[in-house]
């Protein structure tokens, strides 16, 4: 008796689930509409992105100009750092998402860079990468910054993180900026941009050459550092808008695919119902 009661109720399990499981008009209905919604968001986000991505790139050209110019100076004198120098890991990224693996291409090479260099320290400029690099390196971190990425990053900007740096008294020999190079619209790849302490630059092989004072050197070092960061973020906005720009018109594609399915779904379930109601009335006339 108890097997038949249990074999009844393992027959019975399947359809209950099996009607529990099969969206009605309405809800396909519903679905419809919201997947419609969220194809009009993702659309609007891309051309936001895509007016922005012309601008991103004017600003990077002129940041990378001056950034290339100011690392020259470092070529030409040929500073290295020791080998047991005081190393800091800047991580360039920002605060916003929906823009790819922007911040995990950032946090990935600084994760690599501090398992060579353990006891280096980590300055995170945004929250994303802060949050990434916070579960792995959260002993090396001596600074973080946010409200990074909102708009296009300035010059007074990384001055003020530079100076920040230097007010909570953070010591480097070489800094290591690591942030999103450029490649083109559609491709990016981790790179990082050194910048040197005063003391660095001074045991530089061909620093005669220059004849500058100590109390330029500082001003210069700072310069330097600033002009270098500021082409990291400036360089890295442009990534991250054409990253997000290729994210947006993902997501609209396949918002769009999906509402092709969902329509088709709607009207074989609408045409069913249609036929069903005819065939009872056609019943219910045959049998008058």
């Amino acid at each position: 008796m108890l097997t038949a009661v249990s074999r009844n109720v393992a027959c019975k399990a399947p359809m209950s689930m099996q009607v529990r499981n099969m969206a009605t008009l309405k809800e396909i209905q519903q679905r419809l509409k919201s997947v419609q919604n969220i194809e009009k968001i993702t659309k609007s986000m891309k051309m936001i992105a895509s007016t922005k991505v012309a601008k991103a790139q004017r600003g990077m050209e002129t940041a990378r100009t001056f950034g290339v110019a100011s690392n020259s100076l470092f070529a030409n004198a040929e500073t290295k750092a020791a080998e047991d120098s005081k190393l800091l890991y800047v991580a360039a990224s920002s605060d916003r998402g929906l823009c790819g693996g922007i911040h995990s291409s950032v946090s990935k090479a600084t994760r690599r860079a501090i398992e060579q260099h353990p006891d280096a320290l980590v300055a995170i400029l945004g929250d994303k990468p802060k949050a990434q690099l916070g579960r792995v390196v959260r002993n090396n971190i001596a600074i973080s910054f946010n409200q990074i990425g909102k708009d296009m990053p300035s010059f007074e900007e990384a001055s003020s993180i530079v100076d920040t740096i230097k007010e909570q008294g953070i010591e480097f020999d070489s800094a290591n900026i690591v942030y999103n190079k450029f490649i083109s619209v559609v491709s990016y790849e981790a790179s990082v941009i050194p910048a040197y302490s005063q003391e660095a630059f001074k045991a530089s092989p061909n620093f005669a050459v220059y004849e500058i004072e100590d109390d330029v050197l500082a001003n210069l070092q700072e310069f330097s550092f600033a002009n270098s960061l500021y082409w990291a973020m400036v360089e890295g906005h442009a990534a991250e808008m054409c990253a997000k720009r290729a994210a947006m018109e993902n997501a609209t594609q396949n918002a769009g695919e999906m509402i092709s399915k969902l329509t088709m779904t709607y009207n074989r379930g609408r045409q069913a119902v249609i036929t069903n109601e005819l065939i009872d009335i056609i019943t219910g006339a045959s049998a008058l």
